[in-house]
């Protein structure tokens, strides 16, 4: 009895079993799964290429290994989130994603915490079209426009690095985030300006960056509020060009020359953190001192040179040479060049320095008069004929003038070429010599005593009836050649001429004329002529 009991109560037991194994199969088959969740599921199988799920369905599962991050740490029996893409495919399998699951959680868990206008902490971790994709939990979108408040010339810079960011716009539907560091940047650079606007005087030492460099100076970004560079103040010196100084992105240390609290404008100086060196400058360069600079510029009038950073001196083109005559200072000078000069003036109010270069030589004029003292005879090559006269050069840049009167006792010299042309060898006399004007006069007739005060008195007496030639005809009359030297006027009067007729109508130059000596003048040095008329007459 007891025995039948027994097995009456095991056979019960096992019936039991099988009803509620029987309930538990048909609630999992019951269980209703929906594509586009994320649901548990236990690995059941590894293998080099896939991980099979399980998620209590009729089919198991493949998700590709390399959807996991660390596939060395997976172990069978693991239950992990995926997401289900599909019931079943083409195979009849599920189809699952654990990237998609990843995604999804992470999503959720960072918009948790996040809304937005809310600030973030995350790293740039990639370029992408139109901006940079930034890590805060998940992927975010930073447009280029929100990366900087101005262009950020270098973004390899930022990349890999933290930064804060602001969430500007979240679309849960296409879960994108897009952030901005620009507006966080914005307004910190706002909460600095008004922290500088309050403090800044004139007078400030501040540091800042190089924000833009333009042709007439450079705009410094003084943490919040912008500064004017100008070019005039960046240097003592002389500079072409800002960029000359500085550079886009240098951090300087200038000087707030002038603040407008209006307007917000401020003036900034480079140079005023350092003395004006024209201060010492009367002390460092007195007058007639010899100090060395280098040509910086060069103008038709002459060549600016540096002495020293912020002082130029000009050496005038007439401070130049002693005897050379330059028409262009670039004929001996050129930018660069290192000249030795002498102090000739300076003016520390106008901050001007009268330089010369000729004063670092002794000046030939000054040993002219004793080289080539009135009387001597020297010996030169005609250089130049003017209309006046004739230069001779008797050394490299000393000049004398044989002036046309002083070409022949007895002629009327028209023009020097009468008797001397450029290139002649000819002696001449020291007549007279100034050196304050740097003249010197030269004679030829002197090389001869004067026939005036000797032979044409003598030669030449009133009454004496001879022939010459016509050597030259002017309004005024008639010059005629009495031999090889002297000439004597026929006054215009003593022709005869019709009225309305000129001697040059029945004239010309070496005709020869019967004329009569008229009148003697030495001390004028003239000889008058009266015209021989015919006997019969």
């Amino acid at each position: 009895m007891i025995a039948e009991s027994i097995n009456e109560e095991t056979a019960n037991d096992s019936q039991n079993e099988n009803v509620e194994s029987m309930e538990k199969l048909l609630a999992d088959s019951l269980k209703e799964f929906k594509t586009g969740e994320i649901i548990e599921g236990a690995i059941i199988a590894i293998s080099k290429s896939d991980v099979m799920i399980d998620i209590g369905y009729k089919s198991e599962g493949m998700i590709n290994i390399t959807e996991f991050n660390n596939p060395e740490e997976l172990k069978v029996g693991q239950t992990i989130k995926v997401f289900l893409e599909s019931i079943e495919n083409q195979e009849g399998n599920v189809v699952l994603s654990k990237n998609k699951a990843d995604k999804i959680i992470s999503w959720d868990r960072t918009m948790s915490a996040f809304e937005e206008g809310s600030q973030v902490k995350g790293r740039i971790i990639r370029k992408v079209k139109g901006g940079l994709i930034v890590d805060i939990g998940l992927d975010a979108f930073l447009p280029a426009s929100q990366v900087d408040i101005r262009p950020v010339q270098d973004i390899d810079s930022l990349m890999g690095k933290m930064h804060d960011f602001k969430i500007v716009k979240i679309n849960h539907e296409r879960k994108n985030v897009v952030v901005s560091r620009r507006e966080l940047l914005e307004k910190d650079r706002e909460a600095k300006r008004q922290q500088l606007v309050s403090k800044i005087k004139k007078g400030d030492v501040l540091k800042g960056h190089v924000k833009n460099i333009t042709d007439f100076g450079a705009f410094i970004d003084l943490g919040g509020l912008d500064g004017l560079l100008h070019i005039t103040d960046m240097s003592w010196g002389r500079i072409s060009h800002p960029s000359e100084v500085v550079a886009l992105g240098d951090e300087i240390e200038v000087v707030v020359l002038d603040f407008d609290e209006v307007k917000q404008r401020v003036s900034l100086g480079l140079k005023q953190k350092s003395s004006n060196p024209w201060v010492h400058a009367e002390e460092k360069y007195p007058i007639s001192s010899r100090v060395k600079g280098r040509v910086v510029n060069i103008t038709n009038y002459g060549v600016f040179v540096e002495l020293e950073e912020g002082i130029e001196g000009l050496v005038h083109i007439s401070e130049m040479s002693w005897t050379k005559r330059i028409n262009h200072p670039s004929e001996i000078l050129g930018i660069g060049d290192t000249v030795e000069i002498v102090v000739l003036n300076i003016n520390v109010e106008e901050q001007k320095i009268s330089l010369g270069i000729k004063q670092t030589e002794v000046n030939p004029w000054e040993k002219v008069q004793e080289k080539y003292p009135v009387g001597t005879k020297i010996e030169g090559r005609i250089k130049n004929i003017t209309d006046y006269g004739a230069f001779v050069e008797l050394e490299e840049g000393i000049n004398g003038l044989i002036h046309s009167s002083d070409m022949s006792w007895t002629r009327k010299i028209s023009h020097p070429t009468e008797v001397l042309k450029k290139g002649d060898d000819v002696t001449a006399v020291v007549l007279n010599v100034s050196p304050e004007n740097k003249k010197i006069s030269l004679g030829l007739k002197q090389l001869t005593d004067d026939p005036w005060l000797t032979s044409i008195p003598e030669k030449y007496r009133e009454g004496d009836a001879l022939t010459g030639k016509i050597s030259k005809i002017t309004g005024f009359g008639l010059f005629v050649l009495l031999d090889d030297e002297v000439e004597g006027l026929l006054h215009a009067s003593e022709l005869g001429l019709e009225e309305g007729k000129k001697p040059e109508d029945i004239y010309k130059v070496g005709d020869e004329l019967k004329i009569i000596i008229a009148k003697v003048d030495s001390t004028e040095k003239k000889i008058a002529l009266s015209r021989q008329l015919p006997k019969s007459m």
